[in-house]
């Protein structure tokens, strides 16, 4: 079981009667790296949010709450403080 840590960017944009809709995430190669890129996105997206998560990619078995290191406007609920 190889553990190793993902970083992301997931935003999102509007969608049918208010709710979201996610563009496809993108992993980038640090946590740093995604705070700038999602910084860069808040501009433009209705939502946007830049977090790792640990885990086994091959299971699919990852921590159950990721680091988030920026998220600004509208998100689903699972990036709740």
């Amino acid at each position: 079981m190889a553990r190793e840590t993902l970083h992301i960017v997931q935003s999102f944009n509007p969608g049918a009667r208010g709710s979201l809709r996610a563009d496809p995430p993108v992993q980038v190669s640090s946590a740093d790296c995604a705070r700038r890129m999602a910084e860069k996105l808040s501009a433009s997206k209705l939502g946007v949010v830049a977090f790792s998560a640990t885990g086994d990619l091959d299971a699919g078995d990852f921590d159950d709450r990721p680091a988030i290191h920026f998220k600004a406007g509208r998100l689903p609920i699972e990036f709740d403080d």
